[in-house]
C-alpha cells in the first residue's frame, strides 16, 4: 500500500513515524545528539553522520509532510523564508522570477533588502489574472512563486494553469500553500514542481514553533538520498534549480 492510496486522515496520524527500535516507544523519542557513532568499518550503519545533515526526528517530520502533500521527499528548514531564502540563492547569476504583487511582506523584503544586490530580477505581478504571467515571462525566468491563498489579501490562483505557464517557459514552479495546508490543497496535484509551507502557521497549529519546509512532486537529478536507520548515505550537496 502506497502513500497515494491512503486517507489523508490516516497519512496525518501515521506517515513518517516508527516505532523506536531501543524502546518500542510508539512517540519518536527526541533526538538531541549532534553527531552519531561510527561503525568499526568508518561508516554509519545508523545512517546518521551529524545533526545538521540529517536528523530522527526532522527526517520523520520531512516524511510525514511529502506524504501528506503527495510529494517525492521533503526539506525542513528554519522558518518559512529560510525556504524562499534557498531557492532564491539556487538561481543562476542573471535569472529572472515571478512573484505576486501581493505576497507575503517578508518575502518581498528578503528580495529587495537581504537579496537587493543580487543578480537575480524580479517580476511582481497579479497571478490571478493569467494575461499578466504569461506577459511577465522572459527568456531568463527561472522560477515562479504563486501564494494561493495569498497573504494578506487571499487572492486565489489558478493553480493549474500557472504550473502550465512555467512548464512552457522552462521555469520551476513554486507555490506557497501556508494558508492552505494539505487536507485543503495540494498544489503538486495541479502540476507544481514544489510547495512551500511555513510550518509556523497552520501545519504546526499552535503558535509554539517556528518552521518552514519544501517539498517536492518528484526527485531532482541531484536528488540525495536520505540518511536513515538502514545505513544509506546523507543528502547530497546543495545544487542549482536553473537547469
Amino acid at each position: 500500500m502506497t502513500h497515494r492510496t491512503l486517507n489523508i486522515e490516516t497519512l496525518a496520524i501515521h506517515a513518517g513515524r516508527s516505532i523506536d527500535r531501543a524502546t518500542g516507544a510508539v512517540v519518536s523519542p527526541i533526538s538531541l545528539s549532534t553527531t552519531f557513532e561510527r561503525g568499526t568499518d568508518g561508516t554509519y550503519p545508523h545512517g546518521y553522520c551529524y545533526s545538521r545533515t540529517e536528523n530522527p526526528n526532522r527526517g520523520e517530520l520531512e516524511a510525514c509532510l511529502a506524504a501528506l502533500e503527495g510529494g517525492t521527499e521533503a526539506i525542513a528548514f528554519g522558518s518559512g523564508l529560510a525556504v524562499a531564502a534557498a531557492l532564491i540563492q539556487g538561481l543562476e547569476p542573471g535569472s529572472h522570477l515571478i512573484a505576486p504583487d501581493d505576497v507575503y511582506h517578508g518575502f518581498r523584503k528578503l528580495l529587495s533588502q537581504v537579496f537587493g544586490k543580487w543578480p537575480v530580477e524580479v517580476s511582481f505581478v497579479d497571478l490571478t489574472d493569467l494575461a499578466q504571467v504569461a506577459a511577465a515571462v522572459r527568456p531568463t525566468t527561472r522560477l515562479i512563486w504563486a501564494e494561493s491563498p495569498s497573504n494578506p489579501l487571499l487572492k486565489i490562483t489558478d493553480l493549474a494553469a500557472v504550473a502550465e505557464i512555467a512548464r512552457r517557459a522552462g521555469a520551476v514552479s513554486v507555490c506557497d500553500g501556508t494558508f492552505a495546508p494539505p487536507v485543503l490543497q495540494r498544489p503538486l496535484d495541479f502540476g507544481f514542481d514544489m510547495v512551500a509551507h511555513s510550518t509556523t502557521k497552520y501545519l504546526a497549529g499552535h503558535s509554539d514553533v517556528v518552521g518552514g519546509v519544501l517539498i517536492t512532486r518528484r526527485r531532482t537529478p541531484c536528488s540525495r538520498t536520505r540518511a536513515n536507520r538502514s545505513g544509506s548515505p546523507a543528502r547530497c550537496p546543495p545544487h542549482s534549480i536553473a537547469g
